[in-house]
């Protein structure tokens, strides 16, 4: 059987690619060994969101009272809960087959492994011969040598998305983005939450000022934040004791259920990259160069597999663009990637950081906004963080835009389209933005760098 091109992995770079490559009039075969959405929409990225949505239902109901509205006996109902996941997950898998069907893209399942750099076998018997291949099989949970998932004692992220029943406490190993997402959406539902992270900060390499609003957030939670601490065993009986390093002392400590969140790896092992000439880095993610193309000139990878930033978004763009590079040449361009974390308040980013900006930059300026100023904010009740923009002195031109606060995740947007197109302070602050809204933080936060502000007062 041959085929112009094959995409090997179905989540949101590759089912996106093969998509887009029918659409370009290529035969295209799409193979996939488990679920149509990958580790994102199985295991990940929508189910989590579901849930964190759910939690913050809850927590804020809890809290109407502030508003007038009174409600009694609200409780979880977790059987109920976890079958709208799993009806959600449904849907979106039904609805990706409905979109390959219709756009004449072959589905196979199975696992492939190359037998050369073009040919590959899927399962035991089918050969499949391409033109192109693209590999785009995501990433997976790491593990911590002593600290094996057992489903019970010791879970994953996964298995902490399917629980039906919540623990009265949890111990969380990694202060990343999944480690606080899944620690905020457990403790809105009352459980008691320990996070323990071995840098010196939670949310490692994310700017202080954001994360310090994140932080203090948790922590009037309740939940307790262990930071430049490191795991060193674990015991299982009716309960887990987990050993913490502690400012250099060994400490014990009790919890129900130990959820260990401390990175990804490339899902690279059994492809037999090889056999095609495909080299790995050190850590198992494919080397591929600004097109994608991997050591193989025929054959390319995105998204997770090839690591950098492990980001849903970023797969579905390089797919895209790599498509069209395998049908018609058209060379993939870089665009600064947004990118969201679902904590409470949320954090978002585009662009370059204020460090970034003045190590490349002679000058710039920075303008922020908190939200407690916004009339929008404080009308829902949501007024923690702030909008920050950083920009060149010079030409006012956008380098960066971060914010951290309720609906972070939806507000970047703007300023992801604003850095992308290289606009400046003044296309963004003469602009006009419904009032009252939360969008107007990012227009005052460009008067603020212009020195202009009208709600808060300027700085000298």
């Amino acid at each position: 059987m041959k085929y112009d091109a094959v995409v090997i992995g179905a989540g949101p770079g590759g089912y996106v690619c093969a998509i887009r490559l029918a659409q370009m009039g290529k035969k295209v075969a799409l193979v996939e060994k488990h679920k149509l959405g990958g580790e994102c929409l199985n295991y990940g990225c929508i189910p989590s969101k579901a849930l964190i949505f759910a939690s913050s239902l809850y927590d804020k109901v809890k809290e109407a009272g502030t508003f007038g509205i009174e409600a009694k006996d609200v409780w979880v109902n977790m059987d109920r809960l976890q079958s709208f996941r799993a009806g959600l997950i449904s849907k979106l898998n039904q609805g990706i087959a409905q979109l390959l069907k219709v756009n004449h893209v072959d589905q196979i399942e199975g696992e492939a492994k190359f037998l050369s750099n073009q040919k590959i076998q899927v399962g035991f018997k089918k050969e499949i011969e391409a033109d192109a291949f693209v590999i785009a099989t995501g990433s997976q949970p790491a593990q911590i040598s002593g600290f094996d998932i057992d489903g019970n004692f010791v879970i994953g992220s996964k298995e902490a998305l399917e629980l039906y029943t919540l623990p009265q406490n949890m111990m969380i190993l990694g202060g990343g983005v999944i480690g606080l997402e899944l620690g905020t959406y457990f403790s809105k539902l009352g459980t008691k939450i320990t996070i323990v992270e071995m840098m010196d900060q939670i949310l490692p390499g994310v700017d202080k000022d954001l994360v310090s609003v994140v932080e203090k957030s948790l922590k009037k939670r309740g939940i307790q934040i262990l930071t430049s601490v490191k795991a060193r065993g674990v015991e299982k009986n009716d309960k887990v004791k987990v050993a913490l390093e502690v400012s250099g002392q060994i400490q014990q400590f009790e919890t129900d259920k130990l959820l260990v969140t401390v990175g990804r790896k490339a899902n690279t092992q059994n492809l037999d990259l090889k056999k095609a000439g495909v080299q790995v880095d050190g850590k198992g993610f494919i080397e591929v160069d600004d097109q994608g193309m991997t050591s193989a000139k025929n054959i390319y990878a995105i998204g997770d597999v090839t690591g950098g930033a492990l980001l849903a978004h970023k797969a579905s763009f390089e797919g895209i663009q790599v498509a069209q590079k395998i049908a018609e040449g058209t060379k993939r361009k870089k665009r600064p990637i947004s990118w969201a974390i679902f904590t409470d308040p949320e954090i978002a980013g585009v662009g370059m950081s204020e460090a970034e900006a003045k190590a490349e930059c002679q000058e710039v300026v920075v303008g922020k906004f908190p939200f407690m100023a916004l009339g929008r904010s404080l009308a829902v009740g949501e007024t923690d963080g702030f909008c920050k923009v950083i920009a060149e002195k010079t030409t006012q031109k956008l380098l960066g835009v971060f914010m951290v606060g309720a609906h972070a995740s939806d507000l970047i947007s703007e300023a992801a389209l604003a850095v992308t197109h290289g606009l400046t302070l003044e296309d963004l602050a003469s602009t006009i933005h419904p009032h009252p809204t939360l969008p107007e933080s990012l227009m005052e936060a460009c008067e603020a760098a212009q020195g202009q502000a009208i709600h808060i007062p300027n700085r000298r």
